[in-house]
This record gives C-alpha cells, sequence and structure tokens, in this order.
C-alpha cells in the first residue's frame, strides 16, 4: 500500500512536468499564429485549452485525494501541498498562452504585431519556450542549480519586457495596436514568472527552504 502511495506521489510530479511541455509548446503555437497571422493555429490553441485545464482539475483532485485517504505528514505533505500550488502556476501560464492566442485571433486577418517589433516578439516567444522547458526539467530533476537559472531567464524576459514599451513609442504604432502589445508583452512576462515560481517551490520542496 505505501509503495503504491509513492509510487502516485512520483505520478503527480511527472504529469506535472508533462503539463509544463503541454503549456509551452502552447505558447510556442500561439507565437507563430500571432506572427504569421495564422487564424487556424490561434484556433487550435484556443481549443485546447481545455484539455491543460482538465490534466489540472485532474492533478488537483489526485492530490487532495492522497492528502484526505493517506494523511501525509513531513516531506509526504510538502510535496503535495507544493504540488497543488505548482499545478496551479502551469494552469495560469496556460491561460497566458490562451490570451496570446486570441489576440492573434481578435486581429485576424490584420498582425497585431508591426515589422520592427517582430523579432522582439518572437524572442519573447522563444525565451518563453525556453523557460518552461527548463521548469518541466526542474520537476523532473528536482536539480536545484537549474531551478535557479530561471532566474536570469526571467531577467532576459524582463528585459524584452522593457524593450516593447521602448518600441511602442519609438515607432508610433497607433493606439489598438500598442494596446495590443503591451498585453501580449504582458501576457509573456508573466508566463515566465510562472515558471519562475514553480522552480521555486521545487526548491523549497527539496531543501525545506523558501526562496526570497
Amino acid at each position: 500500500m505505501r509503495d503504491a502511495y509513492h509510487e502516485e506521489l512520483d505520478s503527480i510530479l511527472m504529469d506535472l512536468a508533462e503539463m509544463t511541455n503541454s503549456v509551452g509548446s502552447a505558447m510556442a503555437s500561439a507565437t507563430t499564429a500571432l506572427l504569421d497571422v495564422d487564424l487556424e493555429l490561434a484556433q487550435k490553441v484556443i481549443d485546447e485549452d481545455g484539455s491543460i485545464d482538465r490534466v489540472y482539475h485532474q492533478i488537483e483532485m489526485r492530490a487532495f485525494d492522497l492528502i484526505a485517504r493517506q494523511q501525509p505528514v513531513a516531506s509526504d505533505l510538502r510535496t503535495l501541498v507544493t504540488s497543488l500550488r505548482m499545478v496551479a502556476d502551469i494552469e495560469r501560464a496556460g491561460d497566458l498562452a490562451l490570451h496570446v492566442a486570441k489576440v492573434a485571433r481578435r486581429r485576424y486577418p490584420l498582425s497585431s504585431v508591426p515589422p520592427a517589433m517582430r523579432s522582439t516578439i518572437l524572442e519573447m516567444g522563444q525565451v518563453a519556450q525556453l523557460i518552461m522547458t527548463k521548469c518541466g526539467d526542474v520537476i523532473r530533476t528536482r536539480d536545484v542549480d537549474l531551478a535557479h537559472e530561471l532566474e536570469r531567464d526571467d531577467d532576459a524576459m524582463d528585459e524584452l519586457h522593457r524593450r516593447i514599451f521602448g518600441q511602442i513609442l519609438d515607432l508610433n504604432v497607433g493606439l489598438e495596436v500598442a494596446i495590443d502589445i503591451t498585453l501580449v508583452g504582458r501576457y509573456y512576462e508573466r508566463f515566465a514568472d510562472h515558471a519562475v515560481s514553480v522552480a521555486r517551490r521545487v526548491v523549497y520542496l527539496v531543501t525545506g527552504e523558501l526562496a526570497s
């Protein structure tokens, strides 16, 4: 019975890692849809968000079930409580990919991204996917050093976010485009923040110490 219990604990963590793959792929597709004005791809991201939500609820219910049935203590309880917080962060990151896709769909057949800003948005999408991939690796390996790397990746995203505002001011892009780009930049920045939050929770899971 205890072996099955710990196998379920490990399975929850592995499913969290797999969930990061889905969320990272969603943001990559949303970025492509935004830059290529691809309505079909944007709609695919929107439609598949329900699958991410279902995984979120399944993991949540499994964790609650283990807490209720096994009454875990010490490190096992820390694993379950931390998993509940991580799955919420990952699900919210998925919602941000959904929001990017909705911007792409709303402006179709026009593009929300001026040509001079394409490279910045592309880079934000690439950093977002990288940071979520690392997030999944951190969950799988519980590698504290790799978790700390995400802080530096997040700094790169923050710098891109600041660049976006400078470009909006310099390019005089118009009100609607300025609003879209401001929102999209915020979505990418928050996406990275959620990945960092998950990594910090893994550090807590391993060390028992909360990151500052």
